[in-house]
């Protein structure tokens, strides 16, 4: 299968990591353009003023659709952030919307909160992701 990985950009790490155990099940397995810069300075996902000019330089949204669009799913790395377990952020949230829209297979790494905890939920759960409770092994 073709997966393209969405999620925060503060999970770099596990996105590369999650691209590594997806490719070894068999899986063709595409990341954001821009993970190795955010591998190598973690501090930009915070740092409007230098990641808005780089995003918009590199088409990195554009990019990111156009991977989605070439898959067969896409995988929400959805890590617990800001106080939130099952985060789903602003991109993702338009990722998912992207693959809902292309009728693509959504999963989402783990649950996602109640939409009286994040208003976001809602929307979320009406694209039915299939939730692998932290197990990337779960893909067929």
């Amino acid at each position: 299968m073709k997966i393209t990985i969405c999620g925060s950009m503060t999970f770099a790490g596990k996105m590369s990591e999650a691209k590594k155990e997806l490719e070894k099940q068999g899986h063709v397995v595409f990341v954001p353009c821009d993970i190795e810069k955010h591998l190598e300075n973690p501090a930009l996902v915070d740092n409007f003023a230098e990641d808005l000019p780089h995003m918009i330089a590199n088409d990195v949204i554009r990019d990111h659709f156009d991977l989605i669009e070439k898959s067969d799913a896409i995988v929400v790395l959805n890590y617990p952030k800001n106080g939130c377990d099952g985060y789903v952020g602003a991109s993702t949230l338009m990722e998912m919307g992207v693959a809902y829209y292309l009728h693509k297979k959504i999963f989402t790494l783990f649950d996602i909160p109640a939409s009286d905890k994040a208003r976001w939920a809602h929307e979320v759960s009406a694209m039915q992701p299939v939730v692998l409770a932290g197990d990337l092994g779960k893909i067929k």
